[in-house]
């Protein structure tokens, strides 16, 4: 097991060590669960109540932090303990599964395929005609990449992953477990002899570099042209991505929210849980829509909106308030 002294890890973080520990560290975790010889995290100021009943040997922790580590124990003052946590956490990381071969004997790999130095192809997985794969990627078991896909170096597709034929995965992408991109535009017309008639979707789907997509998550080709993901976009699981949609740089969208079709978001774009997001709409950069909200109509740059249908949250606020007290008055 990896253990590490306080030092060390402060120097990975370049942080500040308050206080001492007799104790190396050989594991994170979480304030609660912690015990001696563990490290853990206090990034708000609302968790500092639980860290004296912790039994955690040393934490990081933002440098404004009001309370102090104790006798036996030690901080590691950081600007911002969440960042921090995270090479902490890629300190400890487990080595991921093994490949004893790297291309594995029961892979299906069409002889137009071209598959680039040092990629991994896990068993049973399908790679069509003319798929063009970059180096260094590894696709784990049971993943399926048809026609005339590419994908980019260093990237990541796990279990279960279906690209449909055309897409295009950037490099140091993540697909995580089922995520299916390019699956059909949710598309249909009335019809008088078949009562809805299937609209084709002939476009494609684009993602950019650094791109995360969550588990059970789809993204949609685009009816025409494409449906794209601009550079860095993280998207958590269970998330619906309609047909020609596009996302900017860095955009974030939490877990059971959804865009229609053709809703175009600008950088840095940030949806909460649950939220959905009528099509057509264009929300400008920076755009912060809260949890279960439903957004109706376009959003100007910068604003935050809340609701169900979704106004600004100013407004959001007082419409609660004046509800609260209407409530409270009966």
């Amino acid at each position: 097991m990896k253990s590490y002294y306080i030092k060390e890890i402060s120097d990975l973080v370049g942080g500040e060590v308050v206080g001492s520990t007799p104790d190396s560290i050989s594991w994170p975790q979480q304030i609660e669960m912690a015990e001696p010889g563990n490290i853990t995290f206090i990034g708000n100021a609302k968790y500092e109540k639980l860290w004296a009943a912790s039994k955690a040997s040393a934490a990081i922790v933002n440098d404004n932090i009001s309370i102090e580590p104790g006798d036996g124990r030690a901080f590691i003052k950081v600007k911002n303990a969440d960042l921090a946590m995270s090479k902490v956490l890629e300190l400890f990381n487990p080595a991921p599964p093994r490949f004893d071969d790297a291309i594995h004997p029961t892979a299906v790999i069409h002889p137009t395929a071209t598959i680039g130095e040092g990629t991994k192809v896990g068993a049973n997985c399908y790679i069509g005609p003319n798929v063009k794969i970059a180096e260094n990627v590894t696709i784990y078991p049971n993943a399926t990449i048809l026609d005339d896909c590419t994908v980019g170096k260093n990237t990541i597709i796990w279990s279960g992953v279906v690209v449909r034929e055309r897409c295009h995965i950037g490099a140091h992408c993540i697909l995580h477990p089922n995520a299916a991109i390019g699956a059909d535009g949710f598309g249909f017309t009335p019809c008088a002899e078949r009562g809805l008639a299937k609209i084709p979707q002939i476009g494609n789907v684009i993602l950019g570099n650094g791109v995360e997509i969550g588990a059970n998550s789809c993204v949609d080709r685009g009816k025409f042209s494409s449906t794209i993901l601009g550079d860095g976009c993280k998207i958590d699981n269970l998330v619906q991505i309609g047909h020609n949609s596009i996302l900017g740089k860095f955009c974030i969208m939490a877990g059971n929210s959804g865009l229609a079709g053709s809703v175009t978001l600008g950088d840095g774009v940030i949806i909460g849980g649950s939220a959905s997001i009528k099509d057509h709409s264009t929300l400008g950069s920076g755009v912060i829509i809260g949890a279960g909200s439903g957004v109706t109509g376009d959003v100007p740059a910068g604003k935050t909106m809340l609701g169900y249908p979704a106004v600004e949250a100013r407004t959001a606020l007082k419409q609660w308030a004046v509800l609260k007290r209407l409530a409270e008055n009966k």
